[in-house]
């Protein structure tokens, strides 16, 4: 159905480099056409406009975003220049409904359609480029500049799926049929459906660092769990068995939901499946591309509080105790399949339809659709395996959904392509959103899955968790602190109304500037960090462990009332993940900026301090700190600011700044103590001064 667009995984060391290199040129081109050829779909170019998920952006965010994530990453890597640096800026976050997401759509101008097409030529042109000249060693491993490459071919693979529901949930007159997408023509009644046995056995999950393909950072460490047997339902729920959980009064019976289910129920107000719709006394069903005759042996596609509600409807109905199955019996039902490759023989990869099949239609062993058709739920909250490393070029990938709030998905749907076709890949989704997804049920008594990922074990968060938040060592006071009192006093006898805060880390700074000024934006370009400041400001809990000796650590818990941050306090800031050298344009208008610790690892702190007065009001501060320990792996060494004339930081830093600011009062060493372990410190001047705009 694909045609020349088909495509399977490339693997990261078989052939010589040149034939990579032609491969991997070949996998981008037939990915980045693909995913345009997606968009053909809409009825016209206003449709890119509309928001069709309110949790979501308009659909030309999508449009653009996936070519302005190549350009960010290989800038991040330090393989490519900005080719359109407001484009890089206002396509660059926006998957998940997080905190630090921004979906206020009055900030933005979105540019034409026009303009952004242009702006996909040209960085496919600029990509292709860099893929036929940039040196290939193989195997590509992660610190390759062509694993920057594969993330950003992976990641437009991820976007043509979601891209695709969003386009499902547009008003059917918005869409039109189109010959490479099309929709199965095979239905019929509903199929009965069993639970069958599914044999106990060990189950080991994890890649290898040294994997043949491509994985996402949540895929790599280790995880094993023995299972004892369970059983499992022989075929994905279909429509028609979900009609009976609709007729019966489903959506109206709060006892078949959990709490979150219930509050999803009052605020939504749902009455049947997303994809299904109300036609007299009947349900039509929406496919991507068109409306209809509800497919009664096709998977129904449900988010996880409708499945749960579904397992404890039919455990009521039928005296049984079912529930989703765990990430870990997913993998042993699809050990006991036979299945090796997610793509063989199945509903995926756009190999047969742009639209689910029959539930009975591909047979796995003893079952169906183990994989492929939609994607199954699982009970399973995504965490971190033993060995977890964000990816440094992409460190919001997995770690903002390690919260508790985001599930499991596996298998793939009929338009899962790329990563997504592999046993390995790991998905997980907020409990209440929509992708392509279904379900299966099981009777099972096994324990779930530990969740690792309660504590906050990434080492470097860990750090500055204490950092901002935990003792003071040696008498040093708490840096961020001391730095916001600063900030507050030289800001004193002006407006004191928008304070932003650059590279805020974990937040405390943002939190004591919040005492004093009403509106405080504190902005990282580390989801890590941010994820973490926003739990704070929902006033939850905080859980990190400090390393004490060698591979012993010392838990910890920190609550925002400990540190006066109350409530109102937490009103007045919002976390932003962003780029401090390339912000979206709506972050202005301050009467007070700080920077503390930031502009010796900004990749261009020349750009930065040049254009930083365009953020801050006439008469407002700007408060800098550094310690000017420049690094090649953050700053490329020709924009570091020590002059050439052998001149320090500071100098340059004056010269820049003298163009739009006065100084205030004179520069000052402020200290600080990084805690690395119990008996490894690191004591540090960080250089301070304060600017007003003049």
């Amino acid at each position: 159905m694909l045609g020349k667009y088909k495509t399977t995984n490339i693997k990261l060391g078989d052939l010589n480099s040149e034939e990579k290199r032609a491969q991997i040129l070949d996998y981008f081109h037939k990915t980045y056409e693909l995913y345009e050829k997606l968009f053909e779909i809409l009825a016209d170019d206003s449709v890119f406009y509309e928001q069709p998920e309110p949790l979501r952006h308009p659909i030309i965010f999508y449009f653009g975003h996936t070519a302005a994530f190549y350009v960010n990453k290989l800038l991040l890597a330090k393989k490519m220049n900005r080719i359109n640096p407001l484009f890089e800026s206002i396509f660059a976050v926006g998957v998940d409904e997080m905190s630090w997401d921004d979906l206020n759509q009055t900030r933005y101008e979105w540019p034409s359609m026009d303009e952004t097409r242009v702006y996909r030529l040209a960085v496919k042109e600029a990509v292709s480029e860099f893929i036929k000249n940039e040196p290939l060693l193989l195997p590509i491993e992660q610190e390759s500049s062509f694993w920057a490459v594969l993330m950003g071919i992976e990641h437009e693979r991820i976007h043509l799926e979601t891209s695709s529901v969003l386009i499902r949930q547009l008003e059917v007159d918005r869409v039109r049929e189109h010959p490479l997408f099309a929709v199965c023509e095979e239905s019929g009644d509903t199929p009965t459906n069993e639970v069958i046995e599914v044999a106990g056995g060990l189950v080991e999950i994890g890649k290898a660092r040294d994997d043949e393909f491509y994985g996402w950072d949540n895929e790599y460490g280790h995880f094993e769990m023995r299972l004892d047997s369970f059983k499992a339902s022989k075929q994905l729920v279909s429509n028609g068995e979900f009609l009976e959980f609709v007729q019966d009064g489903g959506y109206s019976n709060h006892d078949f939901w959990d709490d979150e289910g219930s509050a999803w129920l009052k605020y939504k107000k749902p009455t049947h499946p997303v994809f299904w719709v109300p036609s007299g006394n009947e349900y039509k069903y929406r496919a991507i591309t068109k409306e209809m005759k509800m497919p009664l042996n096709w998977p129904v596609d449900v988010n996880y509080l409708e499945a749960k509600a579904y397992c404890n409807w039919l455990s009521k109905k039928e005296g049984k105790n079912y529930r989703l199955p765990s990430e870990a019996e997913w993998y042993r039902l699809a050990a006991v399949s036979g299945i090796k490759s997610q793509i063989e023989e199945a509903n995926i990869n756009l190999e047969h339809y742009a639209s689910a099949c029959p539930v009975d239609r591909f047979s796995h062993g003893d079952f169906f659709d183990v994989c492929g058709n939609v994607w199954q739920w699982t009970q399973t909250p995504i965490y971190p395996f033993d060995g977890f490393e964000a990816h440094p070029l992409y460190d919001d990938f997995s770690a903002p959904t390690f919260d508790g709030r985001h599930n499991t998905i596996k298998g793939g749907s009929f338009i899962s392509t790329g990563n997504e076709t592999l046993l390995s890949s790991r998905y997980a989704f907020r409990r209440h959103f929509f992708q392509h997804a279904g379900f299966r049920y099981v009777e099972s008594q096994n324990i779930l899955e530990e969740q690792s990922g309660i504590y906050e074990s990434d080492a470097a968060v860990s750090e500055y968790l204490e950092f901002h938040y935990g003792d003071e060592y040696f008498g040093v006071p708490n840096f961020p602190a001391k730095i916001a009192r600063i900030a507050l006093s030289f800001s004193a006898g002006t407006e004191q109304k928008r304070a932003l805060e650059l590279g805020c880390a974990v937040g405390r700074c943002s939190f004591e500037l919040a005492k004093v000024f009403e509106d405080v934006s504190g902005i990282d370009f580390s989801a890590r960090f941010i994820k973490n400041a926003v739990t704070m400001k929902e006033n939850e809990v905080v859980r990190y462990r400090i390393k004490t000796e060698g591979a012993n650590y010392e838990p910890k818990e920190i609550f925002a009332d400990e540190f006066g941050i109350d409530k109102d306090i937490c009103k007045r800031v919002t976390f932003w993940q962003g780029d401090a050298c390339n912000l979206k344009p709506h972050f202005k208008d301050y009467d007070l900026i700080v920077a503390a610790n930031l502009i010796d690892r900004l990749y261009d702190p020349y750009k930065f301090l040049a254009t930083i007065h365009e953020r801050l009001n006439e008469g407002g501060v700007l408060l800098l700190a550094s310690p000017y320990s420049w690094d090649e792996a953050f700053t490329a060494k020709d924009r570091w600011l020590v002059g050439k004339d052998k001149t320090g930081s500071f100098d340059v830093v004056s010269r820049i700044l003298s163009e739009h600011f006065s100084m205030i009062g004179e520069a000052m060493d402020v200290e600080f103590v990084l805690r690395e372990s119990e008996r490894k410190y690191q004591h540090t001047l960080s250089h301070l001064s304060a600017w007003k705009k003049s």
